[in-house]
């Protein structure tokens, strides 16, 4: 979109090609767009679209088996072709990026201080000391508590919200013309996610630098964007002001994406029928405290104290809170996999509280669980078929051609191809790996599924299809699910009852409609009002009302 003065980014008839097994595949093609001071452009689109192919090759980052066309001029200095001497004064001091996942971004063998001094002396002409008081300046800036002490930490020894915002300290060293952010909040909690994103948003008003941020969540394009790229199989399909692509969409695909979005309180309240909701619980806990024993000089921690729930055949009971409300703890104990160090846990009408090795092991045919990152959960030197059909073999269920028929037919009810049997799990798009998951999970009919944040790295249209599967399923084979998110929308779309989790508590419990539209407990609604919603308009004022409560 056009404005006064130069841009700081003008791409023109950019071209990505991949060389791939003697064929060159298109990632990008033709792309022309601008991007000026104080202004933010978002690019979208699906997994495998070329957003983050197109700000790799700003960054001249792009692997060796690429060829591009056409040009990219930052500050009216063309990048295509620089030379590697330019490239490097460029990086850093005139270009920085923001990674989607700071943990594999950050050096883990360095203090962030020592990264953050290294990119600010490799472009000023600075001393330690004086480096180190801008690090811890910079520090300040970004909102970490305790700059002078937190300078000296290791990556691992912050939260993922503070390690992004550490990633965003080293970016912003050198006051950059333009900030590449690629999914920058796609791993955060609502409340993180909404604090970077005003930690990003002021930024770009004190520094009146360009952002290009690269995301597939709707509400966080809402939230930032002035302009709006849509990118399908690596094409523009949509071009136009955050106004016009939100409010009036032209193209079928970018109609498509934005139905995609998950809105609290757009689905229709589903009921429980009585016969689903009566007889014993599938999943009792009473009074529950869960402690990690001490390890070396780790001294004990309790991750969850006195948390009561009840979940019944049929129903699906959303579990949310932010990153170490001990959620995922919850959902690992249900199972057997930490053992509870006081209180009653019963599954499936058996008591587990303090249960041997070879009752969990019977106990765990009742049960399944999928998890957040199906590409590691899912062994890499095997066949999927043969991790579906592992669970059912070692239970002595099926072997040979009738445990390849039941493969097969799990494969079926995820909607994969029976031919995927034979495939590894790299071989799969993220979305498929986890209907993977799903179908491993669901391999001996269990009564209750634990899905740990299985939609947390998906697409939102692959979200969407994802989640409707999951309902489907659900409504067939009548297991109970607890569904452990920090997604808001998608516990509205899919959740019976949703019980809200802060500091390893239970604060609130009730229906789907009594949480998200009668919030009763302070930290729900903080909850709710940082979520960002897929409409300009309202998410301005939603994001006022939430800086003026502050």
């Amino acid at each position: 979109m056009t404005s006064g003065g130069t841009p700081v980014l003008k791409v023109s008839n950019y071209s990505v090609e991949f060389w791939v097994d003697g064929v060159w595949y298109p990632a990008a093609v033709n792309l022309n767009f601008e991007l000026f001071p104080g202004r933010t452009l978002a690019l979208v689109g699906e997994s495998g679209s070329g957003k983050s192919t197109v700000a790799m090759g700003i960054m001249g980052l792009l692997a060796s088996n690429s060829r591009t066309f056409g040009s990219v001029k930052v500050k009216d200095v063309e990048m295509v072709g620089a030379p590697p001497a330019t490239l490097r004064k460029f990086r850093g001091k005139e270009v920085a990026y923001i990674f989607q996942e700071p943990m594999t971004a950050l050096n883990p063998v360095y203090t962030i201080g020592f990264q953050i001094i290294e990119t600010i002396r490799n472009h000023f002409d600075m001393g330690p000391k004086e480096a180190r008081a801008r690090a811890i300046e910079l520090l300040t800036l970004v909102e970490i508590p305790d700059p002078e002490r937190s300078v000296d930490k290791y990556p691992h020894q912050l939260s993922g919200g503070q390690r992004q915002r550490a990633m965003i300290a080293q970016a912003l060293a050198c006051d950059p013309a333009l900030l590449v952010a690629d999914e920058p909040t796609t791993a955060l909690d609502v409340t993180v996610q909404a604090e970077i994103l005003d930690l990003m948003r002021g930024l770009r008003t004190k520094l009146n630098s360009a952002i290009l941020l690269i995301t597939h969540d709707m509400g966080v394009v809402a939230d930032m964007a002035d302009d709006i790229l849509v990118m399908q199989g690596g094409n523009t399909v949509e071009y136009g002001t955050a106004d016009q692509i939100f409010n009036r969409p032209q193209h079928p695909y970018t109609q498509q994406l934005l139905a995609s979005v998950p809105k609290i309180g757009s689905t229709k309240m589903r009921i429980l029928e009585p016969s689903q909701s009566a007889g014993s619980p599938v999943l009792k806990l009473e009074n529950v405290t869960i402690e990690y024993p001490k390890r070396g000089r780790i001294p004990a921690f309790t991750a969850v104290k006195d948390f009561s729930l009840e979940i019944f055949p049929g129903e699906i009971v959303g579990l949310v809170g932010e990153s170490g409300s001990g959620k995922t703890t919850v959902g690992r104990a249900s199972i057997g996999l930490i053992p509870i160090k006081a209180g009653t846990l019963t599954v499936v009408g058996q008591d587990i509280s303090h249960a041997s090795m070879k009752d969990l092991r019977q106990i765990r045919r009742n049960t399944g669980i999928v998890f957040q990152d199906p590409a590691s959960s899912l062994n890499p030197r095997l066949p999927i078929g043969e991790s579906i059909g592992e669970p059912i073999y070692l239970a002595g269920i099926a072997k040979g051609q009738e445990l390849g028929k039941m493969v097969e037919d799990l494969l079926s009810s995820v909607e994969l191809p029976r031919s995927y049997r034979n495939r590894y799990p790299h071989e799969l798009s993220g979305g498929q790996r986890q209907r993977v998951g799903i179908a491993r999970a669901l391999a001996l009919a269990p009564d209750i599924l634990i899905a740990d944040e299985p939609t947390s790295a998906l697409d939102v249209s692959v979200q969407a299809r994802f989640l409707d599967l999951l309902q489907e399923l659900q409504a067939k084979l009548k297991f109970a699910c607890l569904f452990i998110t920090h997604d808001l929308g998608v516990v509205d779309i899919l959740s019976h009852r949703i019980a809200v989790m802060q500091n390893g508590r239970l604060v609130e419990i009730g229906t789907r409609d009594e949480i998200l539209n009668h919030p009763k407990d302070p930290y729900t609604q903080r909850l709710l009002s940082a979520v960002p919603v897929p409409d300009p308009a309202e998410q301005k004022l939603r994001r006022e009302a939430r800086l003026a409560a502050k």
